[in-house]
């Protein structure tokens, strides 16, 4: 399997745009891989948008981002209060928010997949396409009762630690979720299992994404 590395910037801060509908979809998609791009990249700074997070919601936003990134690497945090399941219907507006972010000018993005079964994590993927025209995207995947997980051809093997330091961090943010009965350890794990098998991971872990585009 290719293996592709980042190049960091000249001056070694990797810049990295976080989207996220929901106050866990980041942490879900891609936790793990941020876990990892700290341990790379020291140096990295995390610009953090959710585009719903209201009430309990909006509490534990800032605190996943503050879990996984570290306030000290949180260059911008920005907590949206967009009606859940409503974001179609509100498109200008949450379309006005990605006319601000392109000041943010980041080295790589992480988004939601363009084939989602949810309408508000699709419209937050065409609409990073529609605004960011020439960066380096990447779509995370959301595990949900739609059964919607597709065939990613991007992976970032993990060490086992890292998966279950995420997997913890998620439990112990998000109690709001905890009713949810997939919202449990096994449902995160076995998806890095998977993910991890199918790139021949050397620990068995992974986390996977869609890329559109790339040039080598």
């Amino acid at each position: 399997m290719l293996r592709l590395s980042l190049r960091p910037p000249r001056d070694g801060a990797l810049k990295v745009l976080c989207l996220g509908c929901h106050s866990d979809d980041i942490e879900i998609g891609c936790g793990g891989t941020i876990l990892r791009l700290i341990d790379e990249y020291p140096g990295c700074q995390f610009h953090w948008v959710v585009f719903s997070a209201t009430g309990e919601r909006e509490g534990e936003a800032r605190h996943g981002a503050e879990r996984f990134a570290g306030a000290d690497r949180l260059s911008g945090l920005r907590l949206e209060s967009f009606r859940d399941g409503f974001m179609p219907f509100e498109g200008a507006k949450v379309k006005a928010v990605f006319e601000e972010l392109k000041a943010v000018s980041p080295d790589v993005i992480f988004t939601h997949l363009r084939d989602d079964a949810h309408q508000d994590h699709r419209l937050i993927a065409e609409l990073t396409w529609n605004t960011f025209r020439d960066h380096f995207i990447l779509e995370y995947e959301i595990p949900k009762y739609d059964g919607d997980l597709g065939r990613p051809n991007v992976f970032m093997p993990l060490e086992a630690d890292v998966i279950r330091k995420k997997v913890g961090y998620l439990m112990e943010v998000f109690q709001s979720q905890r009713s949810r009965r997939w919202f449990e350890d096994q449902t995160f794990l076995s998806l890095s299992r998977l993910r991890g098998m199918e790139c021949n991971a050397p620990s068995g872990y992974a986390e996977a994404f869609s890329s559109r585009k790339l040039a080598l």
